[in-house]
Order: structure tokens, then C-alpha cells, then sequence
């Protein structure tokens, strides 16, 4: 079972915080404050950090300093509240791998972890790079295979990893934005499911999609994923077949505000991960480009 290292100085809230994650099927240890935080890492080995920001010895946004300095194979996941929403955008930049607001922990928590174990675990899976990538460039389909955007993932991350494009946060960060984007092609585009039926029950809205994935026309819809890497720029286009949306809908990612917000959150985090974002005009297809890190 993973450990979730959860940090909050409120013992109200890191109970409440840990019992979702126990919910989630993984297992909670507990500290105070960021410094206590670190001493357990070493001994506790988490899968995760999940942790509030404002916290007397050291707050969330040192403690993502900290990790990602000291260990930065393991993600945090930050738990905000209002109050918080610059020091969340600042924790994000630093190298938070996820955020989730806390008014929203019991319907958001799971899936949040869920996103960023797979993809930790796709990072740990992957083969030992075989030789150093100048240029590829790929065309992939999808359809409903339960593994797919799982595997593809963990294709991807090879590619970056042989370019020595980022460290092993970037390339989380990067596969948490592919993650969010393969899901939002899949879930909201083919399958054309509403963010609002998962706000009332996550059980009715996975539900639909199953039945969807075997009803016309949804059934036939594909997404494609093209792949463009070189040794400074990773470019990604992801496409589906759905109707479409209106970009002007999404809340703006420069609002410190709009990191409480349910809707939206997968496009935010993808904004801040990348560095350029843009959609088509029908806004069936994402591009994002990802450049490489000066060392």
C-alpha cells in the first residue's frame, strides 16, 4: 500500500485529509509542519506528499523547495484553501506536482492522487534509456483501452529522459499535463461527459462513459497524439473527435484565485506545467510545448 505523508499543523484538517486518503485505498502517516515533514520522508519512504501551505517552522512552499532539492522523485500535492491561492501558484512554479482546494478533498483528493501515482509509477517503469534521442517524431491513436494513456505516458517520459530535457519533476510535471489532456480528450470530448454530473456522483459519471464507449457515435471516436521532439522543444497535439468547446470558458491561469476552482483545474495545471499553450479553433486539440531546462 503507498504512503501518503500528509502535513498539516490543523489536526481537524489532517485527519479529515488523511481519512480521504485512506478512502483512496492508500496509507496516511502524518506531521505537523514542513520541517517534521522532511525528517519523516527519510524514514517513512511516502509515495506522495499532500500538504497544507500556511504552517508555523516551515510552510508548503519551503517544503517543496526542500523536496524537490533533496528528493525529488517524490511529488507534492498541495491542499489549498483561501488565503493561500498566491502561495499555491508560487508552490506549483517551484515544483508541486498537483494541487486540490480543501473545501474539495473528499470528491477531488482520489483522483488527484490517482493522476499523480500513475504517473510516478510510469516514470519508475520505464526502461533504461537506450541512446540519446536528437529528433523523433510520432503519430499515436487512441480509443478506449484502459491502459493506453498509461502506457503512451510512459513512452513519453523515455523520450524526455534520453534528451536529459528536465529533472524528474519536470517530467512528472509533464506527464501530469499529458495526463490531464488525454483525460479531458477522452472523457470530455469523445465521450462528451459533464464536469457537473462528476460533482454530484464520480459513480453516475464513470458510468456513462463506460456506456458510452460501446454506444454510436461516441464508440468510434479516436484521439490522436502527435509527438514532435527535439533537443531544446517537446511539442505535443492531442486531438479527438468530439465537438468541441469554447476556450473563452476556462478560467484564467493568471488568477491566483481560480486554483479553488473545480472546473478547469486539469487546464490549469496543464498551463502551468508547459510552456505554451494553444487550442484550434474548434478547440478539439491541444498543443503543448515544452522547452528545455537551462542547466
Amino acid at each position: 500500500m503507498a504512503v501518503v505523508l500528509v502535513v498539516d499543523d490543523n489536526g481537524i484538517d489532517r485527519r479529515l485529509a488523511g481519512k480521504c486518503v485512506e478512502e483512496a485505498g492508500l496509507l496516511p502517516v502524518y506531521a505537523s509542519n514542513g520541517r517534521e515533514a522532511l525528517s519523516l520522508v527519510e524514514r517513512e519512504k511516502p509515495a506522495v506528499v499532500l500538504t497544507d501551505l500556511q504552517m508555523p517552522e516551515m510552510d508548503g512552499l519551503e517544503l517543496v523547495a526542500h523536496m524537490r532539492a533533496r528528493h525529488p522523485g517524490v511529488p507534492v500535492v498541495l491542499m489549498t484553501a483561501f488565503g493561500s491561492e498566491d502561495i499555491a501558484v508560487a508552490a506549483l512554479r517551484a515544483g508541486a506536482a498537483s494541487y486540490v482546494p480543501k473545501r474539495h478533498l473528499r470528491k477531488e483528493l482520489a483522483d488527484a492522487l490517482r493522476v499523480v501515482l500513475d504517473a510516478v509509477e510510469a516514470t519508475q517503469e520505464r526502461d533504461q534509456v537506450r541512446q540519446f534521442l536528437k529528433r523523433s517524431e510520432a503519430l499515436f491513436e487512441l480509443g478506449y483501452e484502459p491502459a493506453g494513456p498509461r502506457a503512451l505516458i510512459s513512452y513519453l517520459q523515455d523520450g524526455l529522459m534520453q534528451l536529459n530535457f528536465c529533472d524528474e519533476i519536470g517530467v512528472l510535471q509533464v506527464s501530469t499535463a499529458l495526463t490531464e489532456a488525454l483525460a479531458n480528450a477522452i472523457e470530455h470530448g469523445n465521450l462528451e461527459l459533464d464536469s457537473a454530473l462528476r460533482e454530484q456522483s464520480s459513480e453516475a459519471y464513470y458510468d456513462l462513459g463506460r456506456q458510452r464507449t460501446q454506444q454510436a457515435p461516441y464508440r468510434d471516436r479516436r484521439v490522436y497524439v502527435t509527438v514532435k521532439l527535439t533537443a531544446n522543444e517537446a511539442t505535443y497535439v492531442v486531438r479527438d473527435e468530439g465537438p468541441g468547446f469554447d476556450p473563452a470558458s476556462l478560467p484564467d491561469p493568471t488568477d491566483p484565485e481560480n486554483a479553488l476552482k473545480t472546473s478547469g483545474r486539469g487546464i490549469m495545471l496543464i498551463r502551468m506545467f508547459m510552456d505554451e499553450v494553444r487550442f484550434n479553433d474548434k478547440a478539439n486539440e491541444i498543443t503543448m510545448i515544452k522547452r528545455r531546462a537551462e542547466p
